[in-house]
């Protein structure tokens, strides 16, 4: 009588791995399916309130966030993706998922940019989290026209309050639209990187990015 763990061990033993193999490769891809399809579901029947997906760019994987208003969100490697997606879940809604295809235009325009390809960005942004004077600061960074700087100073000076040297770079540090809303064109008036939330490699690699487009 032949039982299956017979019939296994007659096999030859490379055709079995191969085969573990497959089965193995295959389950991350048919997680990976299902997933796309509960979070097309969720979206569709608007139980989708923060979409997320990573992205991998020259100064390292970016985390993209959009709700339905528009992008909310874009976080380094280094902020923690996992503290970054609670504070998102807090601050706008809990539910949050990573659905990819809603963040494919911001995806799509990030690659341009990085790519020396695009100057301006032009997606639809949720500024929900800012409020009072930073959200006025983050507002303008925009108007910065690529490939420029302007100082902190500068910066409080055409908001019509010249003595928040120190809040433009408190709202420059707290950012949350980095690369999009470009607070890396802020330096100090003597023309030092100041800091970034993303580090000082990153707003250097850039400004180098743009000067030399």
């Amino acid at each position: 009588m032949t039982t299956p763990e017979s019939n296994t061990r007659s096999r030859p033993r490379d055709e079995v791995s191969d085969e573990l193999h497959r089965a193995t490769d295959a389950a991350p891809q048919q997680l990976a399916l299902l997933h796309a399809r509960l979070a097309d579901a969720a979206d569709e029947q608007g139980l989708l309130d923060v979409a997320y997906r990573i992205i991998d760019t020259p100064v390292g994987p970016l985390l993209l966030a959009a709700t339905e208003r528009g992008l909310v969100r874009v976080a380094f490697e280094r902020e923690g993706f996992d503290a970054v997606l609670a504070h998102l879940a807090e601050r706008v809604s809990p539910r949050v998922l990573r659905a990819p295809s809603r963040l494919d235009d911001v995806a799509r325009q990030l690659e341009e940019y990085f790519a020396g390809q695009r100057r301006a960005f032009d997606v639809r942004l949720d500024h929900a989290l800012s409020s009072g004077f930073r959200a006025l600061v983050q507002q303008h960074l925009p108007h910065i026209p690529y490939g420029h700087t302007e100082s902190y100073k500068q910066v409080a000076a055409v908001l019509g309050n010249p003595g928040a040297v120190r809040a433009v770079g408190t709202a420059c540090a707290t950012n949350p639209l980095p690369v999009v809303v470009p607070c890396h064109r802020v330096l100090r008036t003597d023309g030092s990187l100041g800091g970034y939330i993303g580090g000082l490699e990153a707003k250097t690699a850039l400004l180098q990015l743009e000067q030399a487009a």
